[in-house]
């Protein structure tokens, strides 16, 4: 039943030939790890006028040269990430180029980042595209946090079923969007030009009394949120089709122009329309409405805006497993993300950042507000670390025209520094807990690495002169009376040995010699040790004898405890019987040096 729900869920298993075929076009990688960057569209100028809008309504007009200047800002991003994606063709972005560069600590700063980032991804998202659905449908509000969770389910399931039925399936959403902004943008412009929109807005140059240049700052760095994202090509170059680094670079351009073209069009909108953020209805929702009434092209808009803050996650989905599997590869994580599943995806990964993703909405009650600055952060401080690598990585090597690249990546980095502490001293009471939270996952990398150093040494042998130790071998079967299960068990401890013992642990006297008589009267051809038990204990007799066991023989024999253990047919008919043959297992597991074997006898009825 389990399997029959799985196949239907994500669909049949995949054969590993087949994960070429699963690479993307430069057209299904665009809508799939361009959705997060697109997305931000939807928020990116709503979070400036929100923070311009203490200073009163005459401060709005700054909404204008903060977004020039954050276009400014995602030029130098796109330029620089296209130098990455050739000098680091495997991808990987920041993690990859900050240890190749400036050594494993860093390296590790970056990759935590960007995991804590793409958790935050699907969370922003998720919440977002929720408060896009709650503007046309205020009666939705109270239900925010189910939504958003139903959606993380959605996407979790989707990707799943492996990157290019998720890409064939997602992109369109993605391009409806981009189409619906452009709409929405000449609609916007043309009503402008024909007299329509008759707001009264502060001009350009306008003196604001009470603005300050840490408020500025402010309202760019908020703004700065709409080039999250921007590093996932970088990052998941394996998934393009080849050439893969050239395909991964065009997409980046095209990222940018789109990217680029929407914010700024949105931005100017919203000041000709003298547009004010609501609690209850989003900036794109009151320019559409402004622009075309609450008919059906406001809808289309406001539904294709909510997809697609949903599915802006879907670059987190892309771009998380493959950082999680370099990451594993290099020993910092569980090897478990480097297991591709059915369909040929990174199944660990996506499931682990769906969980997590879905913790954070629960946590946080779905407030985009709240998750924004964290989610900035933990993207800007890998932007800063990639573009401080790049600069060490020309200097070290000096190619052609390296002198080029070396001042982009200076200004790159030097940008995405400022913008970062921008971020840290103007919204330290919303970041704090990232500067908590990272150095946990750092320690955890090191310390998964160490694990996996350990176990590397102590399972390491040496070849030339350790050999294999032939011993003989006696085997202890805990019996709790004569049944089919203890027969079973015997019969197969006896084909490996004639030195097998069957131990039985007894509270009652009367039962005990019932017990001895009926044995003896079976006469299986193998030794009952009774142990009687004053504290109506069964665990702690059988460890003591199978200690004194081991002690006796270790030098010449391999202990060996075999355990009968029978098979209910039914799940729920477990709970009718004790679980002694678990609790001793699990016991011996932790505790004992001894080989544990399990007999299984399946109940039928």
């Amino acid at each position: 039943m389990i399997s029959r729900f799985k196949r239907l869920l994500i669909g049949r298993p995949m054969k590993s030939a087949e994960l070429e075929g699963e690479k993307l076009s430069k057209l299904k990688a665009l809508a799939v790890l361009s959705s997060d960057a697109l997305s931000s569209v939807a928020y990116g100028t709503e979070q400036i006028l929100l923070v311009l809008m203490a200073a009163g309504f005459a401060a709005v007009w700054y909404s204008i040269p903060i977004s020039i200047a954050v276009l400014g800002l995602l030029l130098i991003l796109i330029i620089s990430y296209r130098q990455t994606i050739f000098a680091y063709p495997k991808g990987g972005g920041a993690y990859v180029v900050a240890k190749d560069n400036l050594g494993v600590s860093t390296g590790l700063l970056a990759g935590g980042s960007l995991l804590v980032d793409y958790i935050l991804t699907v969370a922003v998202s998720s919440s977002a595209g929720t408060d896009a659905i709650t503007s046309a449908f205020p009666s939705l509000h109270d239900h925010r946090v189910m939504i958003a969770l139903i959606m993380i389910v959605f996407l979790t399931v989707m990707n799943l079923r492996g990157i290019g039925e998720s890409a064939s399936v997602l992109a369109y959403p993605v391009y409806l969007f981009v189409a619906a902004i452009f709409v929405l943008i000449i609609g916007g412009v043309f009503k402008l030009l024909t007299g329509g929109v008759h707001a009264d807005v502060p001009e350009l140059g306008t003196a604001v009394s009470n603005i300050s240049l840490f408020m500025l700052l402010k309202a760019f760095s908020s703004g700065c949120s709409a080039l999250t994202g921007v590093e996932a090509v970088s990052n998941a170059i394996p998934n393009f089709k080849k050439p893969a680094e050239r395909n991964a670079a065009m997409t980046l351009i095209m990222m940018g122009a789109i990217l680029g073209s929407m914010f700024i069009g949105i931005s100017l909108l919203a000041y000709w329309y003298g547009i004010v953020p609501s609690a209850t209805e989003t900036v794109v929702s009151q320019i559409a409405n402004a622009t075309f009434g609450r008919g059906v092209v406001y809808y289309a808009i406001q539904g294709v805006t909510a997809l697609i803050l949903f599915l802006a996650a879907n670059t987190a989905y892309s771009a998380f497993p493959l950082l999680a599997f370099m990451l594993a590869k290099d020993k910092y994580m569980p090897h478990a993300f480097m297991v591709r599943g059915d369909r040929l995806g990174f199944s660990n990964g996506i499931i682990f950042l769906g969980v997590l993703s879905a913790l954070l909405v629960v946590a946080f009650h779905g407030d985009t507000e709240n998750l924004i600055p964290l989610y900035a952060v933990g993207v800007f401080i890998p932007f800063t670390l990639s573009q401080l690598g790049m600069m060490v990585r020309w200097i070290k090597l000096k190619p052609a025209n390296w002198i080029v690249g070396l001042i982009v990546n200076t200004i790159g980095m030097l940008t995405t520094l400022i913008i970062t502490l921008i971020f840290i001293f103007t919204k330290f009471s919303q970041v704090w807990m990232v500067f908590i939270f990272l150095p946990i996952v750092i320690f955890g990398f090191f310390k998964i690495n160490r694990h996996y150093q350990n176990t590397a040494d102590e399972l390491r042998i040496d070849i030339e002169h350790e050999k294999p130790a032939f011993k003989g071998s006696t085997i202890v079967v805990p019996v709790a009376g004569i049944t089919k299960v203890v027969l079973q068990s015997i019969s197969y401890a006896k084909s490996l040995t004639d030195n097998v013992v069957a131990v039985y642990v007894g509270f009652d006297e009367e039962e005990i010699e019932r017990l001895e008589k009926k044995w003896e009267e079976w006469n299986p051809g193998v030794r009952l040790i009774v142990l009687r038990s004053s504290y109506r204990s069964i665990i702690r007799p059988l460890v003591r004898f199978i200690e004194t066991v081991e002690w006796k023989t270790q030098e010449t024999d391999h202990i060996t405890v075999l355990i009968p253990q029978f098979i209910t047919k039914h799940w729920w008919h477990n709970a009718l019987h004790n679980q002694s043959s678990l609790l001793l297992r699990a016991y011996l597991f932790t505790q004992k040096d001894v080989v544990i074997a399990t007999v299984p006898y399946r109940l039928h009825r």
